[in-house]
């Protein structure tokens, strides 16, 4: 096995560990459940967990992490022993079953981008996207050859470790995105009847705070977008040298992650509206809606290539995340160089994913819950193993570990500030998982 390795320096640690947030949550999952949820409120509910719920377990994750500089079950052990090292076995669980499907709808996301720069996804308008995307996803070759592609990508870019990898493909991708994530709000804010959609996800329906669904919706979306939970954090913090301050760096994280899903809406919902057609579309949203929009639009196709080539390549910066957790845990536990060791887990998730990316063809017939493979295994792992993953977090930094040492690994020792978070995740973070997860389970 290698050394333990360590980021470079700290603006490649912090776009990465953005990149790693800012995927498909935030373009394809948070348009379409703000769109569900009725924009405005939902975004004020998601704001509040993001800054009451996600940013302390960003830095209580990242804090464990560092001080283990190992691997995320790793991160979880104590002075004492205990069943403590199963959560971090559970969040590395988690981070697999969420890379093998997600890797399936980021497989959608390049065969978009390939057919918008191609011109064949714009040949096809006459026939309807909504006839194109199902072909597409029920098809027994194209989605698990997409699926494959996308993790190929993946495993070439954690093959070449932390640094030569990770830290220096976020270092030059993630301010492309931006800068294309920009361009395409202005654009979009730019149309005729924008302004509706800037009231809808702008001005909030009081009456609507009232209904419970948004708040379990806005836990989910946060802890999805984040990444909290899925041993992300612990994992990228095993890299991070001490020199690093950590609280500040977890902020910048955090609000880079949610920034980007704001402006991506900004993207979204002004055109959505400005061509009459409906916000709560659903997961379709990013391939049914959205395609329509772009070749409706003056230089829609140019638009629509730069928003696909977008959603394909935040998705592999995610999925470059999710594929390091358990490519460290097979390198620490198995002994294994990282080559092998990506490969194997590469390989495993991918058969992994064949299920959900066969879910709407070959496989349709399968209902787990009422529900298809794909969206089963979606609401397992936001619904339950994320959320479980971040009250195992709260509980084990708040409780289990010595006060003075959780202070002291968060670079929080001495502060108001530092006795704040560590009370947040004593009581009013679990709590907060605890009743919206219940919920959740009986909706």
């Amino acid at each position: 096995m290698t050394a333990h390795e360590q980021w470079r320096s700290r603006t490649g640690f912090i776009l990465a560990t953005i990149g790693s947030a800012v995927g498909l949550g935030n373009i394809w999952r948070f348009s379409y459940v703000a769109g569900e949820n009725g924009g405005a409120v939902f975004l004020l509910v998601y704001l509040v967990f993001v800054a009451l719920i996600g940013l302390p377990l960003v830095i209580a994750e990242l804090s464990l992490g560092r001080r283990a500089q190992g691997d995320a079950v790793t991160a979880f052990t104590a002075p004492g022993g205990g069943p403590w090292p199963l959560a971090g076995w559970l969040a590395v669980g988690g981070a697999t079953l969420l890379l093998s499907y997600y890797a399936v709808i980021a497989g959608w996301a390049l065969s978009y981008a390939a057919g918008a720069v191609s011109g064949s996804l714009w040949s096809v308008a006459g026939a309807g996207y909504g006839g194109y995307f199902a072909r597409f996803i029920t098809g027994s070759t194209e989605p698990v050859l997409w699926q494959a592609a996308m993790l190929g990508l993946a495993v070439a870019v954690v093959i070449g470790g932390v640094q030569k990898g990770i830290e220096r493909l976020n270092l030059w991708l993630m301010p492309v995105l931006a800068l294309i994530i920009a361009a395409l709000a202005v654009n979009a804010l730019m149309l005729p009847g924008s302004t509706a959609g800037l009231h809808f996800l702008l001005s909030p329906d009081w009456q609507a705070f009232g209904r419970p669904d948004i708040y379990a919706a806005a836990l989910g979306q946060a802890f999805f977008s984040i990444g909290v939970g899925a041993a992300v954090f612990a994992t990228f913090g095993g890299y991070l040298p001490r020199s690093i301050p950590l609280p500040a760096s977890a902020v910048t994280v955090v609000a880079g992650d949610t920034l980007f899903a704001v402006v991506a809406g900004l993207a979204i919902f002004p055109a959505v509206f400005a061509f009459g057609l409906d916000p709560k579309a659903g997961p379709e949203l990013a391939f049914i809606t959205l395609p329509q929009i772009f070749l409706a639009m003056p230089g829609g196709r140019l638009v629509g290539a730069l928003f696909f080539m977008l959603l394909a390549a935040a998705a592999l910066t995610s999925m470059i995340s999710l594929l390091e957790v358990p490519v460290s845990v097979a390198m620490q536990r198995l002994r294994l160089h990282r080559r092998p060791a990506t490969l194997a887990v590469g390989l495993a998730v991918f058969v992994l994913g064949l299920p959900a990316a066969l879910g709407y063809g070959l496989l349709a017939e399968v209902r787990i819950g009422g529900h298809g493979i794909l969206d089963a295994v979606d609401a397992l792992v936001s619904n339950l193993i994320l959320p479980l993953g971040g009250l195992a977090i709260a509980l084990f930094v708040g409780w289990r570990i010595e006060r003075g040492l959780a202070l002291r690994e968060a670079d929080l020792a001495g502060s108001a500030i530092g006795t704040a978070w560590l009370w947040l995740l004593r009581i009013p973070v679990p709590l907060a998982i605890a009743v919206v997860m219940i919920r959740s389970a009986l909706s």
